[in-house]
C-alpha cells in the first residue's frame, strides 16, 4: 500500500462542504468517487480539515491509502479529467505511512475578504463578503491582535453537528500565531495562522471584530469575552463565502 498526499484548491460557493453527505455534492465525496473511478478501491480521503459549505480552499490537504500502481507523476492529472471544474488536485506525492492529513497537520493559516466599496462586481460577489456600511478600520484592525497568543476559544466556536455534545469535552484551547487586517484596494483582508481552528471560529472572529468596527463593542472587550467562554458573547458568524483555507503547515 502506498500513501498519498494531494494538494487540492476548490470553489465552495456551489458544494456543501469538505464532509461527506448524503444526495449531497461535497470535496470529500466527490474527490472519494473519483479516485474510485481510477483505483477501483472504495477509498475516503481524510482532509486537514473541514470546511463549511460554501468556503474556499487554496490549499487544503489530503490523504488516502492506495494499492493502485498509478505513478504519483500522473495521478494528479487523472483525477482532474474527472473532478469538475471546481475542485482541482494541484499536486500528489507519495508520503511516509504515518502521514494523516489531519493528525500531522501543526497549523493552518486562513483568509477572509471584505469588499467595502457601495457596489460589488458581480464575478466578485461569490468570494468576498459585500460590507459597503461605515466601519472604523483602524478598530477592527486593533481587535484582531487581542486574540494572539494561546487562548480557550469556548466563545468564538459553534457546536460542531457532527460531533454534537461531543465537542464541549474537548479542548478549545488553540494558539493564534499571527492576527491582523490589511487594506488590500477595494478590500479589508483578515489574516489568521494557528495551531488550529474550532467549528466557525474564524467566521465568528470576524463578526466579532466587525462590532469593534460599528462601534458595538472596544476592542479591548475580546479579552473578557475570551475569559467569558460563553458563544453568546461574541458576534455573529461572518458569511462562508469570504473564507479562505490558504495554508496547511507539517
Amino acid at each position: 500500500m502506498r500513501n498519498i498526499k494531494l494538494l487540492l484548491a476548490y470553489d465552495g460557493h456551489d458544494l456543501s462542504g469538505w464532509q461527506v453527505q448524503p444526495n449531497r455534492a461535497t470535496v470529500q465525496g466527490t474527490l472519494a468517487m473519483c479516485i474510485g473511478r481510477l483505483t477501483g478501491e472504495n477509498v475516503l480521503p481524510q482532509g486537514s480539515g473541514r470546511t463549511d459549505a460554501g468556503v474556499h480552499a487554496l490549499a487544503q490537504v489530503a490523504s488516502f491509502a492506495t494499492g493502485s500502481k498509478i505513478p504519483v507523476e500522473n495521478l494528479a492529472a487523472a483525477l482532474n479529467d474527472l473532478l469538475p471544474g471546481s475542485i482541482r488536485v494541484l499536486e500528489a506525492s507519495e508520503v511516509a505511512s504515518d502521514f494523516h492529513a489531519r493528525k500531522s497537520a501543526r497549523g493552518k493559516t486562513y483568509r477572509y475578504r471584505i469588499y467595502r466599496e457601495t457596489i460589488c462586481p458581480p464575478f466578485l460577489a461569490r468570494y468576498v463578503w459585500h460590507y459597503p456600511y461605515p466601519l472604523d478600520e483602524e478598530s477592527v484592525m486593533h481587535a484582531a491582535s487581542k486574540v494572539m497568543g494561546e487562548h480557550d476559544f469556548t466563545s468564538f466556536a459553534a457546536v460542531d453537528p457532527e460531533q454534537g455534545h461531543e465537542a464541549e469535552e474537548k479542548s478549545a484551547v488553540r494558539t493564534i500565531f499571527l492576527s491582523e487586517w490589511q487594506r488590500c484596494g477595494d478590500e479589508l483582508v483578515y489574516t489568521v495562522r494557528g495551531s488550529g481552528f474550532l467549528h466557525h471560529m474564524v467566521r465568528n472572529l470576524v463578526g466579532t471584530f466587525l462590532l469593534a468596527g460599528k462601534g458595538t463593542l472596544r476592542p479591548e472587550s475580546i479579552k473578557s469575552i475570551l475569559e467569558g467562554r460563553d458563544r453568546a458573547l461574541a458576534g455573529a458568524t461572518a458569511p462562508a463565502r469570504g473564507l479562505y483555507l490558504v495554508a496547511v503547515e507539517y
